[in-house]
């Protein structure tokens, strides 16, 4: 079994832009692993690159699928999806992913609750921004099921956000700007997973910061492995 910062009480944060792509089971498919805990099915977070004009064959996701479209154009039967497009492909489904001009996209796998069934098609350029908890802080949920929560979140410059604590634990992939807190700060392309309860009292400066992220899912119950692959 493969494990890739599979201790989910350990603070992890990783500057991707400096991670070399990794080989995947497709030639022209390569990926940078976040964390991974399983063979070649498993439950995992990575960056995934598509180089133009290639594909996946057919597949289904026995654990649902979870896409942020980063770069580029990512296609499937379902329709293309450009930058900023946020898809849920619920457990049991199957698609063959392909791309004309290449493409970059953040995917989790095997992260899905019991029932948790829809599928979801979000272009978050079009999708509406709600005003956040405090002045210069604007949040787009993107899903809810279950007590797991994802959303993208703007950070205008010079914002600063109470401390507070995450019982479920967060995870963080900063899409654009700088996001800071006392513990660091996160140019874009870093990915910072907090385990449970874990406090923090995050702020930008003047470059704003616009993040993905998602909560109260460490320590949640997903829909297991098989057993072979665990």
């Amino acid at each position: 079994m493969l494990k890739i910062n599979a201790d989910f009480d350990e603070r992890v944060v990783i500057d991707t832009s400096l991670l070399n792509w990794q080989d995947s089971p497709q030639p022209q498919v390569k990926r940078k692993p976040l964390d991974r805990l399983g063979s070649e099915v498993a439950r995992a977070t990575s960056i995934v690159s598509y180089q133009p004009y290639s594909e996946f064959p057919q597949h289904m996701h026995g654990g649902g699928e979870e896409i942020l479209v980063l770069e580029g154009v990512f296609s499937d039967e379902t329709g293309d999806y450009g930058p900023g497009s946020y898809l849920r492909n619920p457990p049991g489904s199957s698609h063959s992913p392909r791309t004309k001009e290449g493409c970059t996209i953040f995917v989790k796998l095997w992260q899905f609750s019991y029932g948790d069934l829809d599928a979801v098609r979000i272009n978050t350029h079009d999708s509406p921004w709600y005003q956040g908890l405090v002045p210069g802080l604007h949040v787009m949920p993107l899903h809810d099921h279950n007590g797991i929560g994802t959303a993208l979140v703007h950070w205008s410059p010079n914002t600063q956000f109470q401390g507070h604590i995450h019982p479920g634990g967060e995870e963080i992939f900063v899409l654009d700007g700088v996001f800071h807190d006392e513990w660091g700060s996160y140019p874009k392309g870093t990915w910072i997973r907090s385990p449970r309860y874990s406090r923090h009292t995050p702020f930008t400066r003047s470059e704003g910061a616009l993040i993905y992220v998602k909560t109260g899912h460490l320590g949640a119950e997903f829909l297991p492995l098989p057993s072979d692959n665990i």
